[in-house]
């Protein structure tokens, strides 16, 4: 499986958001007597509103529109202090819906693109703070706007994608038209020159807390006249000059929090820093390569009272230190903090900015996902995230989320975590944290901490602990979610936890298989559609599950991911819809789902068609599934009447140079279309016998396995027996049966060679490149090559030949003896092939044959396929029957003439059939 792993980027968030639209928020009234027949207007007032205040926009606007009494109290301006549309497409249409209620509106989280006139239009005039996660399309001109508007404007927060398009202008429009302005944040600036930050501390006389982060061009000096600062974050930023830098902040009189991580500031700047302010009390400085390399790091501890945050010093203890007199008891240092809030208003500001810098910065550390920091993770790193995971802060929250779910992850592409990591997480009891958050009412919430539980169930333990803590549950209520992020990021914990047979079962039970085909049918397929391929791709491991097959197609999902099949563009949904269906028809006469893939509308064309894909990866599972459906009579030919045969040999013959299992299932289906004779000559006609015998000399296992399956079949065919032998298929026939390690190569290899040499060919025929090239051929003696051929298939049978025990067997009438050879000598995965009427009949005409090659050959295989257990020896006695083979059987059991090895095999076969005449009696 690929792409299992999520990790934290910059995407469009258009794709995931979902109208606020009028008829949302103001849709009419249902009676209230319709629900349950209960009258819920009776409940108090207070206690309506606290329901509203737990249920997002979504769930507020649906309890509004039962009755007139809820869609007045849901309009109450207390509920609406709050906004946090990023989930949702929020436009000037959207604003005006809400405008009604927003009168009070003081807190404002907005997705970016197009949102300066939508703000405009909430008439929020009321508003203190906003703030957006995606602001690369903010330009100057959109945030002059919404400042010139919202006078009152106390916060704004716009990170952490670059404000690529925002300069210094911008912020002098924030400093000229924001004069309440106390906390300015804000990544990725172009530009803040000294007119910029002047023009703050002129006018922005109570701005208490700044960043710039991750910046480019930042006027140091100017900084330096902020004199109300108490906070300041430059982490990130480059171009800074230290030695003027430290000179002119450590002047800051009211400084208290200083951030400096990832930048490259020096030891003498640090030591500045701590000597010469008045008021800092803490100082961050998380992966600062060059101070790091410069500084003796026991040598760092004392710094008059002040803390210094490292990687290479106790966070947890320094955070401690500022509140705590025991530091040895203090573990989880920011939950510690919230338990023992001593009103001091000051200590709360510092721990809460702390919370904030340290989450950031952690978050872009794991982004980077530097091996180097290994041990950091460990010994403290993984505590700290699981600390921030329990802040008072909904944004620290998410971001802790985030930084669980990237900081496991080792590759991304092969779905690998880091285990210690990853049990780090467990042994902090981070599985209940994520749960607990997940549980929340706020979605973008919901969705970050879905993801971390995604990638962490990805080791084995961790899943395990998801299960056993509701996880399960959990995700499969998320999956049902309207939002559609929140859902992608459920079907991506659904997936990666149905990777193994232990939650299938538990999967299907809390209603995640319906849950993920309704997601197929309620989200339609977009450009880049990694929801679907999630929820695909879980279908697809739970449809490995016989149970959980039976459940996927009562759910409808089989018209469900043949839509996709069909419909969908985006290749990772193609590849997990092809795989799904491949596993759903691979459950043989257990159910009927390969039957019912067959005749869904489109479903084969669709697979055939996908066998053309540029994408190899879908080219294999498009072929397996061709493969499983092949088991059906019906499928097989239905296959080949939308071009299968010409699409499956087109498929061998550039599979060559492809991946193993691309080989293999492009061999196996092409085995599983040659069962009938129609196929199987056209096959053979369209150039398919050649790359099966190219595949056929590969050393991989199962590539030249099946291959012999498919030649076997092929070879039954006179004309196609044929064109083995013209196309220089005999050696590696003879190589598979003498030398492959595997039993079924060698047994089908040497049922093909036998089918090549039972005299229906001429004793001399044309060899070369191919019977249709233009190149020379020359002529091949079949009678020596035969010989050579047969020779190696005697070698082959001999080999399960032990001579003491035959001959023990064929001195006595105990039948277990025969019962521990036939044991001794059975081949299990030969219980699984299924030979025709026609087969069968061939077998038994060859034990009157002179040659006692085929006679033990043919012997032999008949007792393989009617082995008790075998999941066609049933459907083998009765064909024997019918051709009345039972008396073949008897006279070459007791032929004076025939080889010890064949008497012995007819006997069991003889046996076999009498027990399976039992059972059917």
């Amino acid at each position: 499986m690929s792409e299992r792993v999520r990790q934290k980027c910059s995407h469009s968030e258009e794709k995931y958001q979902t109208n606020i639209s009028l008829e949302t928020l103001d849709s009419g009234g249902l009676n209230s007597a319709t629900v349950c027949g209960v009258d819920w207007t009776t409940l108090p007032d207070d206690t309506v509103i606290q329901l509203f205040s737990y249920l997002n926009y979504r769930d507020r606007a649906s309890l509004a529109s039962t009755c007139r009494t809820f869609r007045l109290l849901g309009s109450l301006p207390c509920l609406w202090g709050s906004l946090d549309l990023r989930s949702y497409k929020f436009d000037t249409a959207a604003a005006v819906s809400l405008s009604l209620r927003c009168k009070n509106l003081q807190r404002l989280k907005f997705p970016a693109a197009g949102s300066a006139d939508a703000i405009v239009s909430l008439q929020a005039r009321e508003l203190r703070e906003i703030s957006s996660d995606f602001c690369r399309d903010i330009t100057d001109a959109a945030l002059s706007v919404i400042a010139a508007r919202h006078e009152m404007l106390e916060s704004i927060h716009l990170g952490p994608d670059p404000c690529e398009r925002i300069s210094s202008d911008a912020i002098k429009a924030l400093a000229y038209c924001c004069p309440r302005l106390r906390r300015l944040w804000m990544s990725g600036v172009k530009e803040a020159n000294g007119d910029a930050i002047n023009a703050l501390a002129k006018h922005c006389r109570q701005l208490m807390e700044l960043g710039f982060v991750e910046s480019d061009n930042i006027d140091e000096v100017a900084l330096g006249n902020l004199s109300s600062l108490k906070f300041l974050s430059v982490a990130g930023t480059r171009n800074l000059k230290w030695g003027s830098v430290a000179q002119v902040w450590s002047r800051l009189p009211q400084l208290v929090g200083l951030d400096v991580s990832r930048t490259d500031v020096n030891l003498s700047a640090i030591k500045r820093f701590l000597s010469l302010s008045r008021n800092l009390k803490v100082l961050i400085a998380l992966n600062c390569p060059v101070f790091e390399g410069e500084v003796d790091r026991n040598t760092m501890h004392n710094n008059k009272g002040r803390i210094l945050l490292t990687l290479f010093s106790d966070i947890v203890k320094g955070v401690a230190s500022l509140f705590a007199d025991n530091l040895e008891s203090v573990t989880d240092v920011f939950q510690h903090w919230k338990e023992i809030r001593n009103g001091d208003k000051n200590l709360d500001e510092v721990v809460v900015w702390i919370e904030w810098a340290i989450s950031h910065s952690l978050l872009r550390i794991a982004e980077n996902n530097l091996k180097e920091f290994d041990d950091f993770w460990l010994t403290q790193g993984a505590a700290v995230l699981l600390s921030l995971l329990q802040s008072s802060q909904e944004e620290v929250q998410e971001r802790a989320a985030t930084a669980v779910a990237t900081f496991v992850v080792i590759d991304d592409e092969d779905a690998t975590v880091h285990c210690q990591r990853a049990e780090a997480i467990l042994c902090g009891d981070g599985i209940r944290m994520l749960l607990n958050l997940a549980r929340s009412c706020q979605e973008v919430l919901q969705s970050e901490a879905a993801k971390a539980i995604a990638n962490l169930s990805i080791d084995s333990k961790v899943a395990k602990a998801v299960a056993e803590s509701g996880g399960i549950d959990i995700l499969a209520n998320l999956a049902k979610s309207t939002n559609r992020l929140v859902a992608e990021e459920a079907a991506g914990g659904l997936w990666n936890l149905s990777v193994g047979d232990e939650h299938k079962g538990a999967i299907a039970e809390a209603g995640g298989v319906k849950a993920l085909v309704d997601l197929i049918f309620k989200w339609p397929p977009s450009s880049t559609d990694v929801l679907l391929e999630r929820a695909t791709g879980a279908l697809a491991n739970l449809g490995a599950d016989e149970k959980c097959s039976v459940e996927v197609a009562l759910a409808g999902g089989i018209h469900a991911l043949v839509m996709l099949a069909r419909t969908c563009k985006f290749e990772g949904v193609q590849e997990q819809a092809a795989r799904a269906l491949a596993n759903l028809a691979a459950h043989g006469d257990s159910n009927s789902n390969n039957a019912a893939i067959g005749q869904e509308a489109g479903a084969l064309e669709a697979l055939v068609q996908l066998t053309y894909s540029q994408n190899e990866g879908i080219r294999q599972e498009a072929a397996g599934a061709l493969w499983n459906l092949s088991f059906d009579d019906k499928n097989r030919e239905a296959i080949s009447a939308v071009g299968g045969v010409e699409a499956l040999v087109a498929l061998a013959q550039s599979s060559l140079d492809a991946s193993q299992g691309l080989q293999e299932r492009a061999a196996g289906a092409l085995w599983g279309l040659s069962v009938s004779e129609t196929n199987s000559t056209a096959i053979g006609r369209q150039g398919g016998i050649a790359p099966l015998i190219a595949l056929a000399s590969s050393d991989v296992e199962d590539v030249h396995e099946t291959a012999a399956g498919a030649l076997w079949n092929l070879a039954f065919y006179r004309d196609n027996a044929l064109r083995i032998i013209q196309d220089d298929g005999v050696q590696p026939l003879v190589h598979l049966c003498s030398s492959s390690n595997s039993k079924m190569a060698r047994f089908m290899a040497a049922l093909a060679l036998v089918y090549m040499f039972d005299g229906r060919i001429d004793s001399a025929v044309p060899v070369g490149p191919s019977p249709s090239s233009q190149g020379s051929s020359k002529s091949l003696n079949i009678d020596g090559v035969g010989r050579m051929a047969l020779k190696h298939v005697e070698e082959f049978v001999s080999s399960f030949y032990e001579p003491q025990t035959f001959n023990a067997a064929a001195a006595t009438l105990v039948p277990t003896a025969l019962a521990q050879i036939a044991e001794a000598i059975r081949i299990p995965e030969a219980g699984h092939l299924r030979c025709s009427g026609a087969e069968i009949d061939r077998y038994v005409r060859m034990l009157r044959d002179p040659s006692s090659i085929r006679k033990s050959c043919s012997a032999f295989a008949l007792l393989q396929f009617t082995m008790p257990g075998g999941r066609h020896a049933m459907h083998h006695s009765c064909l024997l029957q019918k051709a009345g083979a039972a008396r073949v059987l008897r006279a070459t059991a007791a032929a004076s003439t025939a080889p010890i090895q064949a008497k012995i095999f007819t006997k069991i076969v003889l046996r076999n059939l009498e027990n399976h005449h039992e059972v059917s009696s």
